[in-house]
């Protein structure tokens, strides 16, 4: 029934159909699909002026995907349609739409910020310690194993920790005798 619409849409416009754009059995929260991969990248090489969707939800359903999507897709000169929501990005309303979609994700961002913010600072003031907790590594172990010919690697491996603190233990072993 979708298809049937667009399909009808799409000739009343006098538009040429490159390719329908369908991923059957995958759902459209995920920002990542077959279809819409290629969609976006049939987009990158200009092989259409148009992405013409039956519902906005059928194209994403994460508010900053659709914001990314749709900011990508115009950067390309590609128009987007929503035929539905009656959203036209090739129209001056379609784009004032578009906008305050743009707008209201962007407000939306800056109150998550503003509330781990103070999520942060309230947990500040009661004392928690914020972030991974400190790793405690033998530097002398360490550096015992560097010394015997063993890689970093190897030695993150036997201890369980990363290349990169292997790296800096002995630094801070010299530096806290």
């Amino acid at each position: 029934m979708q298809l049937v619409e667009l399909r009808e849409y799409a000739a009343r416009r006098d538009w040429h159909i490159v390719e329908v754009y369908v991923d059957h059995g995958v759902s459209g929260a995920k920002e990542s699909r077959p279809a819409l991969n290629r969609l976006m990248a049939d987009a990158k090489q200009r092989k259409f002026d148009v992405v013409a969707v039956w519902k906005i939800d059928r194209f994403g359903r994460s508010l900053r995907h659709l914001v990314n999507s749709l900011a990508e897709l115009e950067n390309l000169g590609v128009s987007f349609v929503s035929l539905r929501d009656s959203i036209d990005l090739s129209s001056p309303a379609g784009v004032l739409m578009f906008q305050l979609i743009a707008a209201t994700s962007q407000f939306e961002r800056s109150l998550i910020q503003e509330r781990v913010r103070a999520g942060i600072r309230n947990a500040r003031s009661k004392g928690r310690r914020l972030g991974r907790p400190r790793l405690e590594v033998d530097g002398r172990r360490i550096a015992r194993l560097r010394a015997s010919g063993a890689s970093l690697r190897a030695i993150s491996e036997q201890l369980g920790i990363s290349v990169g603190s292997v790296h800096r233990a002995p630094q801070e072993c010299s530096k806290n005798p």
